[in-house]
């Protein structure tokens, strides 16, 4: 079953992107479903700041061709 909503996808794709960097590149960082979209949450800012760092990277890369 796929889901039709754009923003109930957008929700869910980004539930496991988040679960997937808590599991795979935040060292110690527990998941939580809680921690989505909340601000102050540590786990939450890492994850911002990683997503930042690859969009940059990508753009950096992007530049050099």
């Amino acid at each position: 079953m796929t889901i039709k909503n754009p923003v109930v996808n957008k929700v869910f794709n980004d539930l496991d992107a988040f679960r997937d960097f808590c599991r795979f590149e935040g060292p110690g960082y527990v998941f939580n479903e809680a921690d989505l979209y909340k601000r102050d949450a540590p786990v939450w800012q890492a994850y911002q700041k990683w997503q930042n760092w690859k969009r940059a990277k990508a753009r950096a890369e992007s530049r050099k061709r």
